[in-house]
C-alpha cells in the first residue's frame, strides 16, 4: 500500500511516500480501506515536532478519515465487512489501508455524504460538541464569538452553535472567506485584519459582550477577547494556530469572574468515558441532519500531501482540505 511516511522532523516537504505492507488487523482492531482522510493544523505542527503529542519516527501523519471496512480482528462486534465508517487514529491514517481500534471507528457515513465529507467530519464536530455543550454549556439566546471561523474546526461550532440557539459572531481574515461563514449560519462576521472585533462584539451584544468565546487561534486574538467577554463568560482554549499561546492578564478574569476552559475532545473522552459515548450517541443524528456538514475548499492526492499542508500554512483553506485515496 502506498502512505505518507515521516521520518525525519521539519516542513512538509521532509514527507515522503512509501510502500508498506498493508497491515493485519489484530484482535480488537478494524482493517479499513481509506477512501478520504482529512488534514488539520495538528497535522503540520506534528510533523515539524511542535504539537503536544510527539509520536516515535518514523510515523504515518493524519488524525481522520474515512472508508470501508475490510477486515475485522478477532473479537470485534458491532461492525461488518463492507461498511462505510467514519473513524481517527492520532496519527496513522495517511495510507490506503489503516488497522485501527474498533472503537476509533466514530460512526457510519451519513446516507448522501461522501468520503471526502465523511473524512473531514470528526476533528471538527467533536471540539465543537465538547467545547460548547460539554465544556460551556451554550444556552440558547447566548452570544457565541468564534474566532478562526473560516477553519474547519470554527466552521464546525458556528453551525452548532447556530442549531443550539446562540447569537453567532464570527471572526476571520478575508472577506470572501467570512461569506461561505456566513452562508453556514453565523448571523455576523468580522474580518479582524479591518476591524478592531472588541468594540463591535460589545455594539452587538447592547454592551454585554460575548457569553462565549471559542478561540482555536491563541495568541493576541485571545487576550484580546477578555475585554469583550460578558460578565461570567467562558472562554474557551482550542488551540494556537497563530503560533503562539496566550500570556492572560488575570484582572480581567477576576473583575469578570470569568472561566478559561481548555477543550481537548479526544483526551477528554479517554479520561471520561460518558462523553464519548455521547459522541457516539449525539453526532450521527447532528450529522443525519446535516447540522455540522464539512465545507471542502480543497482536495488533493495522496502524492500532494506537502503542497495540501502548505496552503494550510498559507491560511488558504476555507473549512478543510482533504487528501483523496
Amino acid at each position: 500500500m502506498r502512505a505518507v511516511l515521516c521520518e525525519t522532523l521539519g516542513d512538509p516537504s521532509v514527507l515522503k511516500i512509501v510502500d508498506l505492507p498493508v497491515p493485519e488487523p489484530k484482535a480488537g482492531e478494524v482493517l479499513i480501506r481509506v477512501r478520504a482522510a482529512a488534514l488539520n493544523f495538528p497535522d503540520v505542527l506534528m510533523v515539524a515536532g511542535g504539537y503536544q503529542h510527539k509520536p516515535a519516527l518514523p510515523f504515518i501523519p493524519g488524525m481522520e478519515a474515512a472508508g470501508e471496512i475490510v477486515a475485522l480482528g478477532d473479537g470485534v462486534a458491532g461492525w461488518v465487512v463492507g461498511e462505510r465508517v467514519i473513524f481517527g487514529k492520532r496519527p496513522g491514517c495517511f495510507a490506503e489501508y489503516v488497522a485501527a481500534p474498533a472503537d476509533a471507528l466514530s460512526m457510519k457515513v451519513p446516507e448522501g455524504w461522501s468520503f471526502v465529507e465523511a473524512a473531514a467530519f470528526r476533528v471538527g464536530a467533536t471540539t465543537a460538541y465538547n467545547g460548547l455543550v460539554h465544556r460551556a454549556g451554550l444556552k440558547r439566546r447566548e452570544v457565541l464569538l468564534v474566532h478562526g471561523a473560516t477553519g474547519g474546526v470554527g466552521m464546525a461550532a458556528v453551525q452548532l452553535g447556530k442549531h443550539l440557539g446562540a447569537h453567532v459572531i464570527a471572526t476571520g481574515g478575508d472577506d470572501a472567506k467570512l461569506e461561505v461563514v456566513r452562508a453556514q449560519g453565523a448571523d455576523f462576521t468580522i474580518n479582524y485584519r479591518t476591524t478592531d472585533f472588541v468594540p463591535l462584539v460589545k455594539s452587538l451584544s447592547d454592551g454585554r459582550g460575548a457569553d462565549v468565546i471559542y478561540d482555536p487561534v491563541g495568541g493576541e486574538t485571545f487576550e484580546r477577547s477578555l475585554r469583550c467577554a460578558a460578565f461570567g463568560g467562558r472562554l474557551l482554549v482550542i488551540g494556537f494556530t497563530s503560533g503562539n499561546p496566550s500570556a492572560l492578564k488575570s484582572n480581567h478574569i477576576l473583575i469578570k469572574c470569568l472561566s478559561v476552559i481548555g477543550v481537548r475532545a479526544g483526551e477528554h473522552a479517554r479520561h471520561h468515558r460518558p462523553f464519548a459515548d455521547d459522541y457516539a450517541r449525539e453526532l450521527p443524528g447532528l450529522a443525519a441532519q446535516g447540522v455540522m456538514r464539512p465545507h471542502i475548499s480543497h482536495r488533493f492526492a495522496l502524492e500532494r500531501v506537502a503542497e495540501a499542508m502548505d496552503i494550510i500554512q498559507q491560511r488558504k483553506v476555507v473549512g478543510k482540505a482533504v487528501l483523496e485515496i
